[in-house]
């Protein structure tokens, strides 16, 4: 497989203006998620997508955040703050949960992994799908930047796979840790793209 589109946590509490845990400008930003999420659908690529599926009872939340390692409640299970936004949306996803289901469940185009951790591989269904997927170049975007965009990068590149990251898709939380993300990954050899650059070669 050429391509495999990555799609970090486009939830509506991230993403929209009103979201529990809004992203400057992520609003800004979705009609260039949606253009990728076509593409990708009019290409048959997978579109793999991440989503924060959190409890109050989560080490994450916290009445009192620091905004490093704990978030004022967001993206609460069975809450609309926790679905996808509509641009994003998949039409039919697979979706994976923390625990690791059968291999003859790992089929199809759209995959939806839940986790509770930034990191995305913290959801053991990750790891055994990108290996079964077998991507040339993971097409990332989404939010934030700098905490589930930079676990996911870093994710994929211990992993030794190629990585695209489109930054007119994706926004940051903190402007200064968005700087340092960015920078790591292009030392680290991320390619960075356009929606156009993308949609022309899926």
């Amino acid at each position: 497989m050429n391509h495999l589109l990555w799609d970090v946590d486009t939830q509506v509490d991230f993403v929209h203006a009103d979201g529990k845990l809004a992203v400057p400008g992520a609003a800004a930003a979705v009609p260039a998620m949606a253009r990728l999420v076509e593409a990708a659908r009019v290409a048959g690529i997978p579109h793999v997508a991440s989503a924060d599926d959190h409890e109050l009872t989560d080490p994450e939340i916290s009445e009192t955040p620091d905004f490093s390692t704990t978030y004022p409640p967001h993206c609460l299970r069975g809450t609309r703050g926790a679905e996808k936004i509509a641009e994003t949306r998949q039409e039919d996803p697979v979706p994976l949960a923390l625990t690791e289901v059968p291999v003859r469940w790992l089929g199809g185009r759209e995959f939806l992994l839940l986790k509770k951790s930034f990191d995305v591989f913290t959801n053991p269904n990750a790891e055994r799908l990108l290996g079964l997927l077998d991507p040339r170049e993971v097409i990332v975007f989404g939010v934030a930047t700098d905490v589930c965009d930079d676990a996911a990068v870093r994710g994929l590149l211990l992993r030794g796979r190629a990585v695209t990251f489109v930054e007119g898709a994706s926004r940051g939380l903190d402007e200064e840790r968005t700087r340092s993300a960015l920078a790591a990954w292009r030392e680290a050899g991320v390619r960075f793209a356009t929606v156009d650059e993308v949609a022309a070669v899926l």
